[in-house]
């Protein structure tokens, strides 16, 4: 892996990423919450902000980029389909894309469900994915606009990639998203066991929202539609399909 990867904390709950490329200085900034902390966090490491990947449109995720790319020139980079909704963008990106970012190949996924438009960005030389509010650490985004078929579709696609790959989402939602899983899935050692170590990290200051695929698949359950566990507590029984499962327990969640 060519790029070091920051992961850092904004607002209330939101997080950003930086990658930054140590040979060239290019420095990318994955959704901007707010300028403040990025710029601090920019300035304590003597990097040059270079671009700005846009996950989705949402304020939480937008509201820094004026005052950043003001700052530094940063290219702005996010969804062709969402562009009317997000800052001026430099560079309009769609499902399939590809494109060198700080000289590392990145793939654009469409993975809309919270909202319609929303991407993700998937950069597989450095087994990283951006994902935002799609999937999260231990669970998936509230549906604002998409329907359960849509996000269920989306996490698909993601849930396709390496297993090794690190999923990067946007919020420290950790005991929200715990409880449910034991609400769900609580017979799961990888559940339980993970709702401990996210306590431990929070205690410490750690960052919850980046964990690999493979642990996702063994404690999320919104990537755990197939399994009976999930089928029960869904209400619809043992004949559910992953989709309709994904469905029910995320209207659980909603109402958590």
């Amino acid at each position: 892996m060519s790029l070091e990867i920051v992961t850092l904390t904004a607002l209330a709950d939101n997080y950003f990423s930086l990658l930054h490329n140590r040979d060239t200085g290019e420095t990318v900034l994955v959704d901007a919450p707010e300028a403040a902390p990025v710029q601090d966090a920019l300035d304590a490491r003597g990097w040059t902000l270079t671009h700005i990947l846009l996950t989705h449109h949402h304020p939480d995720h937008i509201d820094g980029v004026a005052a950043l790319q003001a700052a530094s020139g940063a290219k702005i980079i996010g969804a062709k389909a969402d562009a009317h909704r997000l800052p001026p963008l430099d560079l309009e990106v769609n499902e399939g894309d590809q494109f060198t970012l700080a000289g590392s190949p990145c793939q654009v996924i469409d993975v809309s469900g919270h909202t319609i438009g929303h991407i993700a960005f998937y950069l597989p030389q450095e087994q990283a994915a951006f994902t935002g509010d799609s999937l999260m650490a231990f669970g998936c985004g509230r549906l604002f606009e998409g329907s359960p078929e849509i996000m269920f579709e989306s996490l698909q696609k993601l849930a396709a990639l390496p297993q090794d790959t690190m999923i990067y989402s946007g919020h420290e939602y950790s005991a929200g998203n715990g409880a449910f899983a034991l609400s769900v899935d609580g017979d799961n050692p990888a559940v339980q066991a993970r709702v401990a170590e996210n306590l431990q990290k929070r205690a410490n200051d750690d960052v919850t929202a980046v964990a690999t695929l493979q642990q996702e698949f063994a404690t999320n359950p919104f990537l755990r539609c197939d399994q009976p566990a999930l089928r029960m507590s869904s209400g619809l029984g043992e004949d559910a399909n992953a989709a309709q499962v994904f469905a029910a327990i995320r209207r659980q969640k909603d109402n958590f």
